[in-house]
């Protein structure tokens, strides 16, 4: 029985991606299809990093068209995974180096935000992206200490700073400029925002698909200004099932709208306490907060974390859980949220303005 190019396209108008849950076709993942006599090959290209399932994927496409197209020879399906840059809020350029930026917010303090942030930034890294963090948090960087990273930033250049490197990630802070962990950032709100913007700026970011901004807490001006200063993709609100950290997720998430930028999803930290000497699991603060929040707001629940002292021991250590750990239960959480933002940043308007050519004007 012989088939053509259209063939293996309508046979796989019905194979559901199980990561975007969309067919293969509508999502634009099949390029190059190729027929040699009863012999078919093609390639299978993700928008998203998903390394830890392209095997999975390959099998589930060579089986569906093995079955789908009797008569055929060998199948064989190549799959890879290409980040593309997205839009981002209206008037603000994007960052040179950088073609997608995640902003990693909280309503207040202490819900574990730069914990989920640079697990979430290993989680995106182990999946086969290229990704960088950027410690927005001044008063409080923590980044540091959590990717386990000493030292002074070098410029090559003299102009740009190179990224601190640790775990696969590049990393920049302003925790790196300053003497000593104990040394407090007695600024004013302005200089505070010029100094993200030098760090975002002015670090010669290595062709990343992903930054990952852990912001400061809050929502106030310092917060407002970032947001509008900041060209972001999206934002992640990480926020614990307590009633009153539900409360100001919920005055992060409005900031975020006012300012043009989409929420990805909401993540739930502590969301049960899992004792380490029985193994007893139990909702201490509430429970179903978070996709409660979701529902309201309409935005995605991206998943929910264990209150688990193992996370906070290997943060404190300076080397996370998601690479302390990567096969064990908490990392395959952090991985599982973040394919989930990265599907849902594929899902964004893409970026054309590298495809307009820049108009310059000089006195002749």
């Amino acid at each position: 029985m012989s088939f053509n190019e259209t063939d293996v396209q309508n046979a796989l108008k019905n194979l559901i991606d199980p990561n975007t849950k969309k067919d293969f076709v509508s999502g634009k993942s099949v390029k190059n299809i190729k027929i040699s006599g009863t012999d078919v090959s093609l390639d299978i290209l993700l928008g998203y990093p998903a390394k830890s399932v392209w095997d999975e994927i390959r099998a589930m496409v060579e089986s569906h068209l093995k079955t789908a197209l009797p008569g055929a020879g060998k199948i064989s399906a190549n799959v890879a995974s290409k980040v593309v840059s997205h839009a981002v809020q209206r008037g603000v350029q994007l960052v040179e180096g950088v073609k997608n930026i995640i902003a990693v917010a909280s309503g207040k303090g202490g819900v574990g935000k730069s914990t989920t942030a640079v697990n979430l930034a290993l989680a995106l890294a182990a999946e086969g992206a290229r990704v960088g963090v950027l410690d927005a948090d001044i008063y409080g960087p923590s980044q540091p200490t959590m990717l386990g990273i000493s030292g002074q930033p070098k410029s090559v250049d003299g102009k740009s700073l190179e990224p601190m490197m640790n775990h696969g990630l590049q990393a920049m802070s302003i925790g790196f400029m300053i003497d000593g962990e104990d040394t407090p950032m007695v600024w004013r709100g302005p200089m505070v925002t010029q100094a993200l913007d030098q760090l975002l700026h002015q670090t010669h970011w290595d062709n990343l698909d992903y930054l990952v901004v852990d912001l400061p807490p809050g929502t106030g001006d310092i917060q407002l200004t970032l947001a509008q200063k900041v060209p972001v993709t999206g934002a992640v609100i990480v926020t614990t099932p307590q009633d009153i950290a539900l409360m100001d997720a919920r005055k992060g998430l409005k900031m975020f709208e006012k300012v043009g930028i989409k929420i990805v999803g909401i993540v739930e930290n502590m969301s049960t306490h899992i004792c380490s000497k029985c193994g007893h699991e139990e909702h201490i603060f509430g429970a179903g907060g978070g996709e409660k929040m979701c529902s309201d707001y309409n935005v995605e629940f991206l998943g929910s974390l264990p209150l688990d002292i193992r996370i906070r021991e290997q943060a404190d250590s300076g080397n996370p859980t998601v690479a302390a750990d990567p096969e064990g239960n908490i990392a395959k959480v952090y991985k599982q949220i973040a394919r989930r933002i990265a599907v849902r940043v594929a899902d964004m308007a893409q970026d054309h303005s590298a495809a307009f050519p820049k108009i310059v004007v000089q006195n002749t």
